[in-house]
């Protein structure tokens, strides 16, 4: 389970940051940086984890425990457009960046959770599976998976067929069968994966 012995090994305010949505066909990639209070009940901590590992009604549990307790949480994008232009890794380490520039309170450090670390004007350091072993970094997984799953049902509503209120923009088969059918959206990613790139190509 995580822990805070990566933030008090850091010293200072710790921030930690993880992104969700790298790998899906459709929609922005989030990320999400959080700075929690060394103090949290131990009932909040129980409830934090990879938020892989949690069920949709977990995460919103945990999330509204940690915005009471007094945790510093913000979030940051970057479009379909971005992710274009600048490729998934770059979108996704600039979505990180203007996480931590949302923090109403600046960190010392932010820990993050992967192999690479955004540029930013402070210390920071890459975990690997950073979810599962930092309580920041697991609140940030948190967050940024609950504000992207809601997103992702809000352009359910406004482009229905491609089931993603369930799949989250993500390649399963009935996404894939509905491209072939519906053709593709402004929040598809053109080019992202074969069957994107053959749609694309085929209009």
């Amino acid at each position: 389970m995580p822990d805070f012995s990566h933030e008090l090994r850091c010293g200072g305010i710790v921030a930690g940051v993880d992104e969700v949505g790298r790998g899906p066909l459709a929609g922005p990639v989030l990320a999400a940086a959080a700075i929690l209070p060394l103090d949290l009940d131990a009932m909040i901590i129980r409830l934090i984890d990879d938020s892989k590992r949690l069920s949709a009604a977990r995460r919103a549990m945990a999330l509204a425990a940690l915005i009471d307790s007094g945790a510093i949480i913000a979030l940051g994008a970057a479009s379909v457009a971005e992710i274009a232009r600048l490729n998934i890794l770059q979108a996704s380490l600039l979505a990180m960046r203007r996480a931590v520039a949302r923090l109403t309170v600046r960190p010392d450090h932010v820990l993050v959770d992967g192999t690479m670390t955004p540029s930013l004007p402070m210390n920071c350091s890459a975990l690997i599976g950073g979810d599962g072993i930092s309580l920041s970094i697991a609140a940030a997984s948190i967050a940024a998976k609950l504000a992207r799953d809601r997103l992702m049902v809000r352009l359910d509503q406004r482009h229905p067929g491609f089931g993603w209120a369930r799949n989250a923009g993500y390649g399963t088969q009935a996404h894939r069968t509905a491209i072939m059918s519906l053709g593709i959206t402004a929040h598809h990613r053109r080019g992202f994966g074969p069957l994107l790139r053959d749609v694309t190509a085929q209009g």
